[in-house]
């Protein structure tokens, strides 16, 4: 029989302790030999902390767990934990850690080290032949240049100030990943509790304009003839969202471009949204001052730029984009600020001076002009949703009828890759955290990421619906095997419409832009080797990791894809998760569809 008095206090319990004061409520784990004495402190957490320890998931590929707690951490803006196994499950956790950075999650990742004692001289020396395989230089320097900080806890002594200093710069702006390790030795020392003031390890505050900086932003948008300004996660915090509406319409006229780097930024049914695109809109080419505001990519210089005389402004977290070796953008100034605080500032000091507030009152007809723009653009946004006559649909008649479908507060994990502005213009997002994307360049990141979004708002109370809408190739990225086992373990019931257009379209895409005119551009896609006809049974491949606990169906026609939604939608509100593969554009080479049926 278990007694707890046969547990001991060491570093690795004060370690979840420190994660648990912290805020940190969950650890997607991957486990190994490392992990002893982490092992122990979880059974005596579970056994004695009952409500009061981070809830342990079980994760069976570390990709997929660093995922769900970036999905987890980028709805709450709360640092949840994962835990690997030395420096294999450290490269386990792939493009992963990317995503995380680019995206801006903040995350704490553990791992273990191989024991530095190997004759017995410390509680976790050297017991496996494993051990010495695993044993290598500078185990950290793996993910190093993606973090906001790497350290190592080498005595339990301090080890509460360690875990609570690396999270306050997880979570403080730029938010990112940061990565501790730990060998087994340090880990299993035993010490005397203790507890540290929650009140001195809060991140670092929210930075402000110069008023000088305001004065001139301000001066600068209100004068404009076409201003406009580019946003890429401001979203993510949700307050940003309702302060840059209210500077929309203080500044009549200001358009919103958003280019979708990682959250919902803008509502797109509002009249001065330009929708969503990846740094290439006419809005850029025409407008004579522009606010980029927390955003990475505002134009792609080789395919649009400003024009020459546009004044440029440059608000962010990190405006000179530290982890880029190569960036740049010709603004006249630039401040390193939080864009929640900034919009606050600029509608403010508008609204209170009397002179500016005078000139944005004359422009009403740029008001109405807007919204007769943004109508004419829903308009034809709408008429993309059609069917072909052949029966069969496009991404935007597929969006549409999943945006139908599903509650109206819907989250949805965006990884569509070439498909994503149509898929944002028919979705219109316009929740503050509603569109989550992935933010970086790590396909795979949505399977884990929709996981912790659910978990995260089931959590907090919410339980709204989750959708995720991935790319075939993608779906394969993320590691659908582990990804539904989680999610059947774990009752966490997720939505996924795979987008089936046969394979990557994306490697086709970077060709043209370089060679239009190349061989390449010659020969089908399966002479580019980036077909996938005849494709896999992605539903079935979900609903074989949930042990068949799985709705799981193909689309091949309109009248098929309107039929399963609502059965799908059903199914996910009744607990279980359901996999739709939409075959877009007709079910030729798709598995369930046309000739696919006879090899399937």
């Amino acid at each position: 029989m278990l007694t707890l008095a046969t547990f001991r206090y060491t570093t690795s319990f004060a370690f979840f302790e420190a994660l648990w004061e912290a805020g940190v409520t969950h650890c997607f784990v991957n486990l190994g030999s490392d992990h002893p004495s982490i092992i122990e402190a979880i059974v005596k957490g579970q056994a004695e902390k009952k409500g009061q320890f981070p809830r342990i998931i079980t994760c069976p590929n570390e990709m997929v767990a660093l995922s769900m707690a970036d999905g987890y951490a980028r709805l709450t803006s709360k640092p949840q934990c994962v835990i690997v196994h030395v420096d294999v499950g450290t490269q386990g956790l792939g493009a992963a850690v990317h995503n995380a950075s680019c995206g801006r999650a903040p995350v704490l990742i553990f791992a273990g080290l191989s024991p530095y004692t190997i004759e017995g001289e410390l509680r976790g020396s050297r017991t496996e032949y494993i051990h010495w395989i695993q044993d290598v230089p500078d185990q950290k320097q793996i993910v190093a240049q993606y973090c906001r900080y790497t350290g190592e806890i080498k005595t339990g002594k301090n080890v509460k100030q360690i875990v609570r200093r690396a999270l306050q710069f997880a979570t403080s702006s730029p938010c990112g990943p940061v990565y501790l390790l730990g060998a087994r030795e340090a880990m299993e020392e035993e010490l005397e509790p203790y507890k540290l003031n929650d009140k001195e390890w809060d991140p670092v505050g929210p930075g402000a304009l110069t008023a000088a900086a305001v004065k001139t932003i301000a001066e600068a948008l209100a004068e404009a003839k076409e201003p406009l300004i580019i946003v890429g996660y401001s979203g993510r915090n949700h307050a940003a969202v309702g302060e840059l509406v209210k500077l929309a319409e203080t500044v009549k006229g200001l358009r919103v471009l958003d280019t979708g780097g990682s959250d919902m930024c803008f509502p797109a049914n509002h009249r001065a949204s330009l929708g969503l695109r990846y740094g290439v809109d006419e809005s850029i080419k025409t407008a004579d001052v522009i606010l980029v505001a927390d955003c990475d990519v505002p134009w792609i210089p080789t395919q649009c730029r400003p024009k020459k005389d546009a004044r440029i402004f440059h608000i962010d977290a990190d405006p000179l984009k530290q982890q880029m070796p190569v960036f740049y953008i010709a603004a006249e100034a630039r401040w390193k600020a939080d864009a929640a605080t900034v919009f606050t500032q600029l509608h403010s000091y508008i609204a209170q001076d009397q002179a500016l507030s005078k000139t944005v009152a004359s422009y009403e007809d740029r008001w109405a002009a807007l919204a007769e723009a943004h109508e004419k653009r829903m308009s034809i946004i709408r008429d993309l949703a059609k069917p072909g006559s052949d029966g069969n649909y496009n991404i935007s008649y597929l969006t549409a009828a999943v945006r139908r479908a599903v509650p109206p507060d819907t989250i949805f994990a965006i990884e569509a890759v070439t498909n994503t502005a149509f898929v944002a213009d028919q979705l219109q997002a316009s929740l503050p955290g509603s569109w989550i994307n992935c933010g970086g360049g790590g396909l795979g990141w949505s399977g884990g990421g929709a996981l912790g979004i659910k978990l995260a708002t089931d959590a907090l109370g919410d339980r709204r619906f989750v959708c995720q809408i991935v790319g075939d190739g993608t779906f394969l990225f993320s590691v659908p095997g582990s990804v539904y086992w989680i999610a059947q373990r774990y009752k966490i019931p997720i939505l996924t419409i795979v987008l089936n257009n046969q394979g990557w379209n994306a490697p086709r895409k970077s060709l043209l832009l370089v060679h239009p005119d190349g061989l390449g551009s010659k020969v089908s896609n399966e002479e580019l080797n980036i077909s996938f006809a005849p494709t896999p049974d992605y539903a079935g491949i979900a609903r074989a990791a949930a042990g068949g606990n799985l709705w799981a169906e193909h689309a091949s026609t309109a009248e098929q894809l309107n039929e399963l939604l609502p059965k799908a939608v059903e199914a996910v509100k009744s607990g279980i998760s359901a996999v739709l593969d939409a075959h877009l554009d007709g079910p030729q080479g798709k598995y369930g569809g046309g000739k696919s049926a006879l090899v399937g």
